[in-house]
């Protein structure tokens, strides 16, 4: 096989002093986009899914299936939305993914059964992952070089105080302040338009070098088939193919679990929050300590471990050994987010010039993950309400599996 034609060096990617002063604005509304747009609305669905099951009379594995929905069209968008991206540039993207996920966003709000609630959570997870990898390459071009790690960890800190959030307030605060969880959705819609129209009124991107201009810049298609001709990108697909969905399925199933073991709402929901605090406190200095160390393979193997590790405990333990096994696997959370999409930007044959397609073939791939594992792991809870800890525990691991075969740019240059 040839090698691949290789991408625009990261350095090359021209910031002028006055943009490197504005660069720091670009960085808090990405981080606000992933704290907004994708964490809260996102994190709201498992603590409001109580509310919403009542209210709808859902059983637990349509539960299931409404949460499996919700990454079913981001499949698609996380690669499209990818290499729009790279085509007609970050930003314009996230005009449209904002704008698009608020309106799409509030109209589950009016679903009235679990047939409307399925297809309007579907519709709404279409545009939401046109934002991360987007964010990324907006990192990617404005702190190319050293600062990667950095912009990286605090956009991905972004997102788990979305989480955080999200889990938190959402049922215990918002659902009573707002008057119900339909307006607690069209809440988190209203928050979405307003981050697009903050991203319409900023200012375009810098130029990543010559290779910037419209002419020279790869076609949709030739943007696929670079990238896919990439082992690397492949290896980290079926990484995240399992750790993805052993994520989504074991928070969305954690708040319900908890509370049929005679937990209160309100520490079920804290006990989910309590992974995502986890996570927004070793977010930053894990993404640090990436940049320090200059390679990001140890760290992800040691992520994937924590997860295969904190979720298998979760099906046996009981008390405070739940807080524990929760809060362990959530400290590495958005750290591998940040640690992954930093890698992916550095892979031999990506670059920022095809940071999107990359990232968005990877996410597409682990959104996969993410539809079948909520479902077959709720599904397990008739052999006992431990068991699909253990099944995510096991896709966790598989995506450990992966990771050990990746190889980082320096390693390929060896």
């Amino acid at each position: 096989m040839s090698e691949p034609l290789r991408s625009p060096d990261p350095s090359t990617v021209a910031v002028s002093p006055s943009q490197g002063a504005y660069r720091w604005y670009v960085l808090i509304l990405a981080a606000l986009t992933h704290t907004l747009v994708v964490g809260m609305p996102m994190m709201a669905l498992p603590v409001l899914f109580e509310e919403i099951g009542r209210d709808l009379s859902l059983d637990l594995v349509q539960i299931g299936y409404v949460w499996g929905a919700s990454s079913l069209l981001g499949v698609a968008m996380s690669l499209t939305g990818g290499v729009i991206g790279d085509r007609i540039g970050a930003r314009r993207m996230l005009v449209i993914a904002c704008l698009l996920t608020g309106i799409t966003g509030a109209m589950r709000a009016f679903a009235g059964d679990f047939a409307s609630l399925t297809t309007t959570v579907l519709i709404a997870g279409l545009f939401p992952m046109a934002a991360p990898m987007n964010v990324h390459k907006t990192c990617g071009i404005w702190f190319a070089g050293p600062r990667l790690g950095m912009a990286n960890g605090v956009v991905s800190a972004g997102m788990a105080l979305g989480f955080l959030l999200g889990s938190w307030i959402s049922a215990t605060y918002l659902s009573p302040l707002l008057g119900g969880w339909r307006n607690v959705l069209l809440f988190y819609g209203v928050l979405a338009v307003i981050v697009g129209i903050l991203w319409a009124l900023s200012r375009p991107e810098p130029a990543a070098g010559p290779t910037s201009a419209s002419a020279d810049r790869p076609s949709l298609r030739e943007s696929l088939v670079r990238v896919a001709r990439l082992r690397n990108v492949w290896l980290l697909a079926v990484a995240m193919f399992g750790i993805g969905g052993a994520i989504q399925g074991a928070l969305g199933y954690l708040p319900l679990y908890l509370r049929d073991q005679a937990w209160s709402p309100d520490a079920a929901d804290s006990a989910l929050a309590s992974f995502h605090l986890a996570s927004l406190l070793f977010t930053l200095p894990l993404s640090m300590l990436s940049d320090r160390m200059g390679v990001r393979r140890p760290l992800l193997l040691v992520a994937a471990l924590m997860f295969t590790v904190g979720f298998g405990v979760l099906s046996v333990a009981q008390g405070i050994a739940v807080w524990l096994a929760v809060i362990f696997a959530g400290i590495m959370r958005d750290g591998y987010m940040a640690t992954l999409m930093t890698l992916i930007i550095e892979l031999r044959g990506v670059g920022p010039a095809l940071a999107g397609t990359a990232t968005g073939m990877i996410m597409a791939i682990s959104r996969i993950g993410s539809v079948v594992a909520p479902p077959i792991g709720n599904s397990l809870e008739s052999f006992g309400p431990g068991v699909p800890f253990l099944f995510w525990s096991a896709m966790a691991l598989a995506g450990w599996i992966a990771l050990t075969a990746v190889r980082e740019a320096r390693e390929s240059q060896t």
